[in-house]
């Protein structure tokens, strides 16, 4: 019970942050997948007197990724109230070409002015229709949803530093006098902190285990990918490669500055 009691502290405290480092990620990661789907359905609607190449278009800015002609058959029925076929011909031809502009990502509104202006400098373009009001309201609550998740951010940072400090203050009461008194015995600095640093290594595997079972089975409940799956994209919830990594790293790292921290204000002690 009493070694039980020496790892619970700090493993509570390290698997609040690996639980809060991983649900950043997994927000990252849906943001990322939510771009790319809105960047797949968005396009630019382009109207030219003459026929437009993709290859130079794509050539003059990055941005646009893909270039297709839209026929104008659609338009044409909409018109069509006993129009001879040989008239319709004529229509077609006098008509301006109609393009459908794909871009390569999200672009912000100060990228969609920039190209449009870019494109209108091309003489056979005779309008560019960006559907702005709509894009800029996306664009918007997509900056504001990122904006929430920064704070978020900062904040898991703020507890993290009080959590580390509060685990300081335990662990420093908890092991300054058995330090001490090996201190008095001679045992050189390696060996009194030595199992600080034991204890460091394991809570902080142990806190990484708890975090991979629990985000293993978020990441194969049916719940979560249905909810995923309502919104249009698909995520990668929890990579148990890439994520067990971090999430090992960031256990070890803080677990090793706690105890570090703990050697050294004792060395200052005496």
């Amino acid at each position: 019970m009493k070694s039980l009691k020496n790892h619970l502290s700090l493993v509570i405290a390290l698997l609040s942050i690996l639980f809060s480092l991983q649900t950043f990620i997994i927000v990252d990661r849906s943001i990322t997948a939510y771009k790319e789907n809105l960047a797949n359905n968005y396009s630019l609607v382009v109207v030219s007197q003459k026929n437009l190449d993709k290859a130079t278009l794509t050539a003059q800015n990055s941005l646009i990724s893909d270039l297709t002609m839209l026929s104008p058959d659609s338009v044409i029925k909409k018109l069509n109230t006993g129009i001879a076929e040989k008239n319709i011909e004529l229509l077609k031809l006098s008509l301006p070409k109609f393009y459908k502009l794909k871009l390569s990502y999200y672009p912000s509104p100060d990228e969609i002015n920039s190209l449009t202006k870019e494109l209108q400098r091309n003489k056979s373009i005779i309008k560019v229709e960006t559907f702005s009001r709509s894009h800029d309201t996306t664009y918007k609550l997509l900056l504001l949803f990122k904006t929430v998740i920064t704070v978020f951010a900062f904040l898991v940072g703020v507890v993290t530093v009080l959590l580390i400090s509060k685990e300081l203050k335990i662990w420093q009461f908890k092991h300054n006098e058995r330090m001490s008194i090996m201190a008095l015995f001679g045992a050189p600095t390696w060996l009194r902190s030595a199992v600080l640093f034991r204890l460091a290594i394991v809570d902080a595997f142990i806190a990484t285990a708890f975090s991979f079972a629990l985000f293993t089975y978020i990441s194969t409940n049916d719940w979560v990918k249905e909810q995923f799956t309502n919104i249009g994209i698909e995520i990668i919830v929890f990579d148990p490669v890439t994520d067990l990594i971090i999430m090992l790293g960031i256990a070890m790292i803080l677990s090793t500055i706690l105890a570090s921290f703990i050697v050294l204000s004792h060395k200052e002690e005496v």
